[in-house]
């Protein structure tokens, strides 16, 4: 049973600076991609970074390259993401989630194993 709870939100003003992190249990955790996901009121959950099985490959959301850095730690089961310059826009339950295989995907069936979400609130 894989188990993947996150940590780190709250409220934070625009420009400001949050990490978020997402520890795991119950499956190898270095043999899966791990992924972020976010989701606005009334809106869809998105994808926002991803990482692959090793940490060398990342991906990233248009809307928060160059701000959010995605990492992991396998020997701590842990991924991270390091959100700077945060925007209103960037308000959201933030899911961590475990992905099928070893390459990230940006949509939410490429995971199968999700969070149960850690709220950031961006204020203007």
């Amino acid at each position: 049973q894989v188990q993947l709870v996150e940590s780190g939100g709250g409220l934070v003003q625009s420009g400001g600076s949050l990490k978020l992190s997402c520890a795991a249990s119950g499956r190898t955790f270095s043999r899966y991609a791990m992924g972020w996901f976010r989701q606005a009121p009334g809106k869809e959950r998105d994808f926002v970074a991803g990482i692959s099985w090793t940490g060398d490959s990342t991906a990233y959301a248009p809307s928060v390259k160059g701000r959010f850095t995605i990492s992991r730690d396998n020997a701590k089961m842990t991924v991270n993401l390091q959100m700077n310059s945060l925007k209103p826009e960037d308000t959201g339950v933030y899911y961590c989630a475990q992905g099928r295989s070893y390459y990230s995907a940006a949509n939410s069936a490429g995971y199968d194993y999700w969070g149960q979400g850690t709220q950031v609130t961006v204020s203007s």
